[in-house]
């Protein structure tokens, strides 16, 4: 199993960057996807999940989607804020369904997006 993300850098006050969770070694579409996130010194937190039987889910700025015949998952982040900087995980749940941090049975190695002007 391996989840791989991609697509962070660096963005200016206000941009848009999207995120890809590139996944293998097991069915994409039978298992809930989250995205996290972990700033220095603060606890790793959820950003957005997707259900195995969802395809597009958001929370205003970002929007979470899955194609699963390309074995992705994507977050993209529109208005982005310094509050935002982080290193984003890409993560695979125990099933079908989104829960907490707790359910996560895999994590993806992560990539680092920062809001700097």
């Amino acid at each position: 199993v391996q989840l791989q993300a991609s697509g962070g850098g660096l963005v200016q006050p206000g941009g848009s960057l999207r995120l890809s969770c590139l996944a293998s070694g097991f069915t994409l579409n039978d298992y809930a996807i989250g995205w996290f996130r972990q700033a220095p010194g603060k606890e790793r937190e959820g950003v957005l999940c997707i259900s195995s039987f969802r395809v597009y889910s958001d929370n205003g700025r970002f929007t979470i989607s899955r194609d699963n015949g390309k074995n992705t998952v994507y977050l993209q982040m529109n208005n982005l804020k310094p509050e935002d900087t982080a290193v984003y995980y890409c993560a695979r749940h125990r099933g079908p369904g989104c829960g907490t941090i707790a359910g996560i049975m895999d994590w993806g190695q992560g990539t680092q997006v920062t809001v700097s002007s």
